[in-house]
């Protein structure tokens, strides 16, 4: 069985996750962290780190070669799998960060990612550092790897809000936007999903600018973005995705439209905005709808209760 180290103190919880269950998988909560493991080194470690750092020659006039993977600095690694480039960055020492990308340029340092499979690009985003985002990108660093949650660099954008750093990424993705875009994360989320959970309206109308599709249904339920803006009760973001063009009439993967969701919520005035546009055939609510609630709030333990082990 694999071992990981002990992660001491907490990352900023940029994965908030689902708003509940019936979003998603119910997949165990992992708090992320900031400090990198830094606590864990020991004091005479952490002061030979720093003046490494302080030392490092990274001014010198010949480039680095592609093969050349001898500098000792490019070999120090955390804990918990973080690189000097993890921590200049989770440090905010941002002048020292941009040179080492400087001269790592097209090297797959710049892709190592750490313990939590997060690369120095998904800590940019987290630390709302777009200059660093911008260089790195520039320098060859992958927008498409994921981190332990299944999330892009763009993902995380996405669920922070970060305009800023949105905007360095989209650019910087050049021709493999379409497909970050359409990426799930392992909660079966893309960037359309996320920008609607988490309400950010001017994200959600440039992700619809730039292609996403506002028809998107998230891979554990079949919701769309207007079921999620149902569900959430944000009758701003269902004006938004019904005057873009959202299809009212989409069914999830248990039968239900949009409108299905009004049924005993509080907000009125959405249920008043999808019931002409809803087709007459289907604003009834399905006749399974009994046995699909049931079903939604079972547990683990109630669905498997009847199997017996070792004879009980």
């Amino acid at each position: 069985m694999d071992t990981y180290p002990t992660v001491n103190g907490t990352r900023g919880d940029y994965n908030m996750g689902d708003r509940d269950s019936k979003l998603g998988k119910q997949v165990p909560c992992v708090e992320d962290r900031l400090d990198s493991g830094v606590d864990s080194l020991k004091e005479d470690e952490y002061q030979c780190m720093v003046l490494e750092m302080e030392n490092m020659d990274l001014t010198r006039a010949e480039p680095v070669r592609r093969d050349d993977n001898c500098e000792p600095w490019k070999l120090q690694v955390t804990d918990d799998g973080d690189t000097l480039l993890h921590l200049a960055v989770i440090h905010e020492a941002t002048d020292c960060a941009i040179q080492i990308i400087e001269q790592c340029r097209n090297d797959p340092y710049l892709n190592v990612q750490n313990n939590q499979r997060q690369t120095v690009l998904h800590l940019a985003v987290i630390m709302e550092q777009p200059q660093v985002v911008d260089k790195l990108l520039k320098s060859g660093c992958d927008p498409h790897l994921a981190d332990e949650s299944g999330n892009t660099a763009l993902h995380i954008a996405c669920k922070q809000g970060s305009l800023r750093c949105f905007g360095v990424l989209i650019q910087g993705c050049g021709q493999h936007l379409s497909t970050i875009l359409s990426t799930n994360n392992y909660n079966g989320h893309n960037c359309i999903h996320l920008v609607s959970i988490h309400g950010y309206l001017s994200l959600l109308e440039r992700l619809i600018h730039l292609g996403a599709d506002i028809n998107a249904q998230e891979l554990c339920n079949g919701r769309t973005p207007l079921h999620l803006a149902v569900d959430l009760q944000n009758v701003e973001l269902v004006k938004l995705l019904i005057s873009k063009g959202a299809d009212v009439n989409s069914l999830s993967y248990g039968g239900y439209t949009p409108y299905h969701l009004t049924y005993g919520r509080q907000s009125t005035e959405i249920k008043q905005l999808l019931l002409p546009l809803t087709a007459k055939e289907l604003r009834e609510l399905p006749d399974s709808e009994s046995e699909d609630s049931e079903e939604e709030v079972m547990s683990d333990d109630d669905l498997y209760d009847d199997i017996q082990l070792v004879g009980q």
